[in-house]
């Protein structure tokens, strides 16, 4: 009999009304600020922000508003005042599935300003958990916390942040490489590879070949050229290995890679004698070697920016029998 296959969305989802019974219930009582408000850390914060405003700094200093937070933050050690109740509601969601978090949006009142000096306390309450949401990133719920900040018992500010718990989908658009950066000094380069051709510039003063393209020679500095078109053999010279991190656009260029594996990555010997970085496919990346004789090819890529998703890029395959 064959092993189940992990469950679908909403096959071990919590009642709402489960969830909705964590509504009003405390995430931090009587926390305390780890630090008073400080000139140290508003400077820090406003040289982060590139805010100039004056008063954030001097003897009559505030800290700025949007700082209300960052006072309330419990850091890796966390506050003493937690209460587990924000905890189970999280292991809740992570058990149905919803093990993915992003943070969505947070509102903020300001009462009065915070100054230098102030020891800030503060109590949280789950304020609300949504229905089941669809999103693109996932299906499932809103969780908003509020943040009362008092300082000396009078409320200063109060804070609520909103996160989405989900189940991440199972199915995401096809990941695009970025389209290489097309200019005025290497347009020919592309224009001779959308019609399957390796253009390579030779310097019309001293004849000497050149890649990558360059406005003018730098054996000569002569500015006139012309190209040849490549034969489409070579050899591997150098080569690198990307293991990490994975990124989905670029893990399909190597056959036995698999849809998150490692590729090779090739500094490839033009039998004209010019080098050029590309792909080094027919092989699984451990197959490769330096000598290794290839030979070019062109390949479709999903390309963001292309005209029609995709472009024929230049790559270099292994001859067969070697490897």
């Amino acid at each position: 009999m064959p092993a189940a296959g992990p469950p679908r969305d909403g096959d071990r989802a919590p009642s709402v009304a489960r969830l909705k019974a964590y509504e009003g219930r405390p995430a931090a009582v009587g926390g305390v600020g780890k630090d008073p408000v400080n000139a140290p850390m508003i400077r820090h914060w406003c040289e982060a922000m590139g805010d100039t405003h004056p008063a954030y700094s001097g003897p009559d200093a505030v800290a700025p508003p949007t700082m209300l937070q960052a006072w309330t933050m419990g850091g890796l050690s966390r506050h003493e005042g937690r209460t587990g109740a924000y905890d189970e509601l999280l292991a809740l969601l992570d058990a149905a599935g919803c093990t993915a978090v992003v943070a969505t949006d947070c509102e903020q009142e300001y009462l009065r300003p915070l100054r230098p000096g102030d020891e800030v306390a503060f109590d949280s309450v789950i304020e609300s958990v949504s229905d089941r949401k669809t999103t693109r990133l996932g299906t499932g719920h809103f969780v908003t916390t509020r943040t009362d900040v008092r300082v000396g018992g009078d409320l200063v500010g109060t804070h609520r942040f909103r996160i989405l718990k989900y189940a991440p989908a199972r199915t995401r658009p096809r990941a695009r490489r970025p389209h290489p950066v097309v200019n005025r000094d290497n347009e020919g380069f592309w224009r001779g590879v959308a019609e399957h051709r390796l253009l390579i510039q030779r310097c019309t003063g001293c004849g000497t070949l050149r890649h990558p393209w360059l406005p003018g020679c730098n054996t000569c500095g002569g500015p006139d050229w012309d190209t040849v078109e490549a034969g489409g053999a070579g050899t591997v010279h150098s080569y690198v290995v990307m293991h990490h991190p994975p990124f989905p656009a670029f893990t399909d260029t190597d056959e036995g890679s698999g849809a998150a594996g490692p590729y090779a990555v090739g500094l490839i010997e033009l039998a004209e004698g010019v080098r050029m970085v590309s792909n080094v496919v027919g092989v699984p990346y451990d197959k490769v070697r330096i000598g290794l004789p290839v030979r070019l090819e062109f390949r479709r890529y999903a390309v963001e920016g292309a005209a029609d998703g995709t472009l024929d890029l230049p790559v270099f395959r292994v001859v067969e029998g070697e490897g």
